[in-house]
């Protein structure tokens, strides 16, 4: 298995473990708060990354070709606000 597949596997069996007990209601507001905050430490985890390429050196344009993103994606990217999980 490959690094990516296991990633996504570890993924997966944590939102499976998320409130497994629980009410359906409860259940998923437990899941909705969790995507919440894995999107944001995803979030932040990617601007980093983006920024670290930028401090290297590379473009906006070399840093979007290496993301596998456009140009005006990698801008946006860098410009988020993901402290409070607001968009720039």
């Amino acid at each position: 298995m490959d690094d990516q597949s296991e990633e996504v596997r570890r993924v997966r069996e944590a939102i499976a473990a998320v409130a497994v007990d629980m009410p359906p209601a409860e259940r998923a507001r437990r899941l909705d708060a969790a995507m919440d905050a894995a999107r944001l430490e995803w979030r932040r985890r990617r601007q980093e990354a983006a920024r670290e390429m930028q401090a290297d050196g590379m473009t906006l344009r070399e840093i979007a070709k290496e993301m596998g993103i456009s140009f005006g994606r990698v801008r946006q990217i860098l410009a988020e606000d993901v402290d409070d999980g607001a968009e720039a």
